[in-house]
């Protein structure tokens, strides 16, 4: 099997463990269907406790320098404001 295919299915097992076990759901009263006739009275749907995970969300700044790139396509003319930087490296 390919890489991708071993990580598509460590992934799907792992959430597939976090829908599982990431919550206790207990139905604390029973449901009822609606009596039927000429005249149809309400139904009642059912009554659930959930106990859900805790999950802390925190958040951080954090500053990246993303390099700048110019890109000419073929068949494009070199625009005015380009300087003539092409030959330099990009800077990491």
């Amino acid at each position: 099997m390919k890489k991708q295919s071993w990580m598509s299915v460590i992934l799907l097992m792992a959430l597939l463990t976090v829908f599982t076990t990431g919550c206790r759901v207990r139905q604390t009263e029973e449901g009822k269907l609606p009596d039927v006739d000429v005249s149809a009275e309400g139904g009642k749907m059912p009554e659930y406790d959930v106990d859900t995970a805790d999950v802390d969300v925190t958040t951080k700044k954090k500053e990246i320098t993303v390099p700048d790139i110019d890109v000419t396509m073929p068949g494009e003319e070199k625009k005015a404001d380009d300087k003539g930087e092409e030959d330099k490296p990009p800077v990491p």
